[in-house]
């Protein structure tokens, strides 16, 4: 095994959190490294890759990025139903383009960058940190002290070894959700309003397991995917895929003929947010860290404010004495946590009884502020917009309750 190297801090992951807190660490003084396990950033990602209002603005990122300004979020039921919410204008791109933008941005700040470096185990030691990576262009080990290290692998992480500490959560892998999409090239366009449309659909499958399924528009394709809880058989995902992509193709496809079909699968997250975020130096992020929204599968923006936060408890570390951990921790708690605990809490109770996808839907669709209100972070909201989400909350249980399906 190479003998060890040093660094400040250590990435694993060049995703939106790892790729963000790399930039803004560098940016400030902060010697940087990120090991990313593909070739190419942002190759493998299997993602609808939509972008919330403002992002570009919100990271300082290019906007060539973005394929489709899209002003309308559709909700569609088990019944086929469609529910339109004004939310926009959102965005679309594709995580390649994203990703490799970001670490782009973060080389050019003096991060380094090293693809096909396989993170495998971590152990402290009196100044931090000794991880150790498989070097796939080499083929050997090699191993980097760190005295900060910002995990952010992406729902594959595996942090479950004694050396992880307090941020290790035992019953992770029961959020991981099991995703197949296609991306769908038209020989001509679809209709127009599949290019202003982000659209999520929300049905039973085959063995009555919750389905979160997706359409979202992209510059030269349409990607068509969808993701339910749990291991499945890759014959009955690909047939429940199949299903949904001949539901789309009628509504907005029906005589423009299919040049290809590029087939992605992959794991995503939909459970609960770890407990805990870090642990004397050790900070996690992005989607390890279970920040992803259960109801839509919505993490980019969460992921890239992680890495934010991480950068600047590292920075402020340095310069004011402060302990990282806890102020990373914190940091995203009070921006994060309530809200994506809500979400998961809202989902189970929606999943019990799908017809209750509907009304809320409706409920949706008839009150725009309610929409407006539930796109804020929890640090936006007013007094008043509490007791509103509070009275539609109670409104909606009450024409809810009594659902059976």
């Amino acid at each position: 095994m190479s003998a060890a190297e040093t660094t400040e801090l250590l990435i694993v992951g060049c995703g939106p959190a790892g790729a963000t807190a790399a930039r803004e660490a560098a940016r400030a003084g902060v010697e940087t490294l990120v090991l990313e396990r593909d070739a190419v950033v942002g190759r493998k990602r299997v993602c609808a890759a939509g972008l919330r209002p403002g992002f570009c603005e919100t990271f300082d990122v290019p906007r060539a990025i973005v394929h489709c300004d899209t002003p309308r979020l559709a909700f569609f039921g088990a019944d086929g139903g469609e529910y339109e919410v004004a939310f926009g204008p959102g965005h679309t791109t594709t995580r390649e383009e994203l990703d490799a933008t970001l670490a782009e941005l973060a080389a050019r700040e003096g991060a380094a960058i090293r693809t096909k470096s396989l993170f495998r185990t971590i152990r402290r030691d009196s100044r931090g940190f000794v991880a150790e990576y498989a070097d796939l262009a080499q083929g050997e080990r090699r191993t980097v002290a760190a005295r900060y290290v910002f995990l952010a692998p992406g729902a594959t992480a595996r942090l479950e070894e004694p050396s992880f500490g307090r941020v290790a959560m035992a019953d992770w892998r029961d959020g991981l959700l099991t995703t197949l999409q296609y991306r769908v090239y038209l020989e001509q366009p679809a209709a127009a309003i599949a290019y202003k449309t982000l659209e999520l659909h929300y049905f039973a499958a085959r063995d009555g397991r919750q389905i979160v399924a997706w359409m979202f528009p992209k510059r030269d394709h349409l990607a068509i995917g969808l993701g339910v809880m749990g291991k499945i058989r890759a014959d009955l995902l690909r047939a429940e895929l199949d299903s949904f992509t001949e539901r789309v193709r009628a509504r907005l496809y029906p005589r423009s003929q299919v040049r290809s079909i590029k087939t992605e699968g992959h794991l995503l997250y939909g459970g609960m947010p770890r407990p805990n975020l870090s642990d004397d130096g050790l900070l996690v992020g992005g989607t390890a860290a279970g920040l992803v929204d259960a109801t839509n599968g919505e993490g980019i923006f969460e992921a890239a404010m992680s890495g934010r936060f991480a950068a600047d408890a590292v920075v402020r570390a340095r310069t004011h004495a402060e302990h990282a951990s806890a102020r990373y921790a914190a940091a995203v708690s009070a921006r994060f946590r309530r809200r994506l605990l809500h979400r998961v809490k809202i989902m189970q109770y929606l999943e019990r009884h799908p017809s209750r996808f509907a009304r809320l839907f409706e409920q949706l669709a008839r009150t725009p502020r309610l929409a407006e209100v539930l796109l804020k972070e929890d640090c936006e909201r007013t007094m008043g917009d509490r007791l509103y989400l509070y009275s539609q909350a109670v409104y909606f249980g009450f024409r809810t309750v009594a659902c059976r399906d």
